[in-house]
């Protein structure tokens, strides 16, 4: 818990955060690495995203087996489900980000607006932008094809993983710099300070 709440705001003890930090660097950099290879390789882009999408769902369901079974076995078979349909065809993977995209927006905006503070202006933020790239979607299948529409959700998808990269990577920054702090001493008595420890007395005793 520590780490999920105190992953921006520096809250981790030094040595939890020596242990995590890596991890959340090497998986913003995924992130950018998949945002980047999606736009520049259009035409493996959507299997890529789709994939990598559903490889992160996949692993978070299995993880939340302990706590929400439900959510845990959706978030399975939906991650399994992109896995197979980015394996499977190209064209199959650029529908589903069409659908996907919004949803995945819509529902993200939806989950913080049921916070407060910072997070609910992120939500309804998050929740017009939604709006905006499902008109864009939309009139972009209308006017030049579903299949120009698939490309232009898999762009959409590619910046939102990069954008959501960001605070991966500032928040590995955090827990480095709280990893390089000396650990809380343990088992030493109320008001001591150490002074005299090493000499083999308490320099506060009375």
């Amino acid at each position: 818990m520590a780490v999920a709440t105190g992953i921006l705001t520096a809250d981790a003890t030094p040595a939890v955060a020596r242990r995590t930090w890596p991890q959340w660097l090497a998986l913003g950099l995924a992130m950018l690495v998949v945002a980047v290879v999606s736009v520049v390789l259009p035409d493996a882009g959507a299997r890529l995203l789709l994939g990598a999408i559903g490889a992160f769902l996949a692993v978070r369901g299995a993880v939340l087996l302990r706590s929400a079974r439900g959510l845990g076995g959706t978030a399975i078979v939906a991650g399994a489900v992109g896995v197979a349909v980015s394996i499977a065809s190209a064209a199959a993977a650029g529908w589903v980000l069409l659908v996907a995209v919004p949803v995945l927006l819509l529902a993200a905006g939806a989950g913080l607006l049921a916070r407060g503070g910072l997070a609910r202006r992120g939500g309804q933020a998050l929740l017009l932008w939604s709006v905006l790239v499902s008109g864009l979607l939309v009139a972009s299948g209308l006017a030049q094809g579903w299949d120009r529409a698939a490309s232009v959700a898999t762009v959409v998808g590619a910046l939102a993983v990069a954008v959501l990269a960001v605070p991966l990577l500032i928040g590995a920054a955090n827990l480095r710099a709280v990893g390089a702090r000396p650990d809380p001493e343990e088992g030493r008595p109320l008001g001591c300070a150490g002074c005299a420890c090493a000499g083999g007395g308490c320099g506060s005793a009375v």
